[in-house]
């Protein structure tokens, strides 16, 4: 039977999935990795990279590197990358496309369709930039479900008694709550809320701050204005906050940092894990307003909360879990790894919808209100948030002024009662009314939501059933032509692709051999001299600027010399 995958396509990095032997497996990369780093970059010669050999050069290539694409998802946001202009959905894509050759070489057959989650928290537009790049990348996206109930399905809580679970869902980039109603075999979420610009990126980025600023008043060096050492910060950054998850204090060390004058020097800097928690205090507070109102939505208290499930790499952060103990007077559930729980859910969605898995319901929730723009500007719902969907309902509209032969329509997405402060989703418009005075025409405005989240709209003069609408599709998506473009380049670059297989594999090793020499720093911390050790840094900073100059002999060259540096030890 031909396999479906299970993809969280994440911020910062992106897990796959499959059903095997009846239970769920996360397929580890090329590279031999469960995640894949969600990075996009093109090097000096013109060739994309995707995943960890992407990001392991960016330090060095800031400028021809995208990260954090998630957060544009179904915005009119572009991105230009060596000359040329990209979508979210394409650079997306590539991800995806990677995920998704990356799991056809573990089969060792054609994968065409996925399940792939989406924060609870996304609207409609978002829903539909993610459905888009997985049609680049040559998926049939069978459905979109939101990451919180992914988890939920990953830990199988529906098979035990009923129970009312809430999941935190802490990413790089985003920040959803949802609450489940859970147990024999159902999964009915009963409320949903969030932020899509609140996540591990943010808590990132105060360490960048933190540092930046203690570089320039010790050392007199304004580190932002260097790109290349900007990135190299951020990266150094994401690494302490990892670190931080279970050491009390850590350093970072960046070597080699170019000056004004054309000097390089090493710099280093700590911090401990209190005055980190100190820096991102009120982000840690941005966690509980969605909370409550999600408790809010669902009518619940904290006290009717069976357990809360934590997900997202970021909900490792001790103050995050403290926070949760405060809040609910329990510890939270943690028992799969949080990276990948996402994924798994979403393989297990997959195995349901391909008939590998029995037993299991999934009732989901469309997580912000839909409506369309009412005379004075005001916001009409028709479908409130937290709706089961599947689901559709009307409401019955009429001329606002004396012989009114066409109505316009604008579509809504929000909980503002002004439409002017809510999400536009489209506008579409209704002609050949019959001349009647004001507050005489009837025409009835239905929505429907699909299982995926995404709305059409359509409006019906009821007198001569004259009907249009659309399907939502906000012009900032692109077309079936562009995505078709989109897919033809894909099919033309894909014997490039092959030809520069053997490029990739050196890549590949590079890439682990810069793993392996970060990995003997860390676990001889303390014990390598001051010398060796800025060999070994200065060999790793060679290899990367070899992977962004895309140079496959000297990338070669230069991993041969890390190699020949570690093995000194």
């Amino acid at each position: 039977m031909t396999k479906a995958i299970g993809i969280d396509l994440g911020t910062t990095y992106s897990v796959a999935a499959i059903i095997e032997d009846g239970r769920a497996k996360v397929v580890e990369n090329a590279e031999g990795e469960k995640l894949t780093p969600s990075v996009f970059a093109v090097t000096t010669r013109g060739h994309r990279l995707v995943g960890s050999v992407a990001k392991r050069q960016g330090a060095t290539n800031p400028e021809r590197t995208v990260t954090s694409i998630k957060r544009e998802m179904g915005t009119d946001h572009r991105v230009s990358v060596n000359g040329r202009s990209y979508s979210p959905q394409e650079i997306s894509a590539f991800i995806l496309r990677k995920i998704k050759k990356d799991v056809e070489n573990y089969l060792g057959e054609a994968v065409e369709k996925a399940v792939i989650t989406v924060p609870a928290y996304f609207n409609d537009g978002q829903r539909q930039a993610t459905r888009e790049a997985g049609i680049m990348a040559g998926l049939n996206v069978m459905r979109i479900i939101n990451e919180p109930t992914a988890a939920s399905l990953a830990y199988g809580l529906d098979r035990e008694s009923i129970q009312t679970i809430l999941v935190w869902d802490l990413g790089g980039g985003t920040f959803d709550v949802s609450i489940l109603e859970l147990g024999d075999g159902m999964f009915h979420v009963k409320a949903v809320s969030g932020n899509t610009s609140l996540g591990g990126d943010d808590w990132d980025g105060r360490l960048v701050g933190y540092f930046a600023d203690k570089i320039s008043d010790e050392e007199g060096l304004d580190i932002r204005l260097d790109p290349v050492s900007l990135e190299r910060l951020r990266e150094a950054s994401e690494k302490a906050k990892r670190e931080l998850s279970y050491k009390t204090s850590t350093r970072i060390s960046l070597p080699f940092i170019k000056t004004g004058n054309g000097e390089s020097r090493n710099l280093e800097a700590a911090i401990d894990r209190g005055t980190f928690e100190d820096i991102t205090a009120d982000l840690r507070e941005k966690l509980l307003g969605p909370t409550k109102q999600a408790l809010t939505d669902a009518k619940l208290t904290v006290q009717k909360i069976d357990r809360v499930v934590l997900v997202g790499g970021s909900t490792r952060m001790p103050s995050v879990r403290d926070l949760v103990e405060e809040t609910f007077n329990k510890k939270p559930f943690t028992k799969i790894n949080p990276d990948e729980v996402v994924g798994i859910g979403a393989a297990v969605q997959a195995g349901v919808l391909m008939g590998e898995i029995d037993d299991v319901v999934l009732v989901d929730v469309t997580p912000l209100s839909l409506g369309i723009e009412s005379e004075g500007g005001l916001f009409a719902k028709i479908i409130p948030r937290n709706s089961t969907i599947p689901t559709s309902a009307g409401q019955i509209f009429t001329n606002a002024e004396d012989d009114q032969t066409v109505m316009d329509f604008h579509v809504l997405q929000g909980e503002r009662e002004m439409s002017m402060d809510n999400i536009s989703l489209g506008q579409f418009q209704l002609t050949d009314i019959p001349p009647l005075p004001r507050g005489k025409a009837q025409v009835e405005v239905t929505f429907q939501i699909d299982v995926n989240g995404i709305v059409k709209v359509s409006a019906e003069e009821l007198y001569t059933e004259v009907k249009t609408g659309i399907r939502i599709d906000a012009s900032h998506l692109l077309s079936d032509d562009q995505v078709e473009q989109v897919l033809r380049e894909a099919e033309a670059n894909a014997e490039e692709d092959i030809k520069r297989r053997d490029e990739a594999e050196i890549n590949i090793r590079a890439d682990s051999m810069i793993r392996a020499a970060e990995l003997v720093m860390e676990e001889k911390e303390g014990k390598l001299s001051g010398p060796y050790k800025h060999r070994i840094e200065r060999a790793i900073l060679n290899l990367k600027e070899a992977l962004s100059e895309d140079e496959s002999e000297v990338i070669r060259e230069r991993t041969g010399e890390l190699k020949s540096v570690i093995s000194e030890q």
